[in-house]
């Protein structure tokens, strides 16, 4: 798979061990950015991470920040995206599991390496499952679309 991943300049050093961890799992990453750990905006990181989810030229996206809930906003604004903030290994498996999330956001002042590895991990591993959690996940995306629809007329 590949996966879009970026940072804010709080979650740059996790991201650069979580490139490589990703990488280790047999994945590959496309770095959206920062490079840095100069300051900067979360908002124009996630939405490059998500815009390359909705465009597909990325099978999912991966988002760090401070504590993720921004990021996750961010995300979440984009047509097709499904980002969740877990700063736990439960909400992640669940994120996915229930909710069928395609960007994942986490905080790195929250957590350290050894919780986003198996984060991430588990994030990666599971899928969208259940006929009543494909229906819930069809419900939303038919009322993006509805949204989607009623702003371009």
């Amino acid at each position: 798979m590949k996966i879009a991943i970026g940072a804010d300049h709080g979650g740059y050093e996790l991201k650069e061990r979580m490139k490589k961890y990703i990488a280790e799992l047999g994945h590959e990453c496309m770095d959206v950015g920062t490079f840095s750990t100069e300051r900067c905006d979360y908002p124009d990181y996630a939405f490059q991470v998500a815009a390359a989810v909705s465009s597909k030229k990325c099978d999912y996206g991966i988002m760090i920040d401070a504590v993720g809930i921004g990021s996750s906003v961010m995300c979440n604004k984009v047509p097709g995206i499904r980002a969740a903030v877990a700063n736990e290994i439960y909400s992640a498996r669940n994120a996915k599991l229930h909710n069928g999330t395609n960007v994942l956001c986490i905080g790195s002042l929250i957590i350290g390496d050894g919780v986003a590895k198996e984060i991430i991990k588990t994030w990666l591993e599971t899928d969208l499952a259940g006929e009543r959690n494909i229906k819930r996940v069809n419900q939303i995306n038919e009322i993006e679309r509805r949204i989607l629809g009623c702003n371009n007329k």
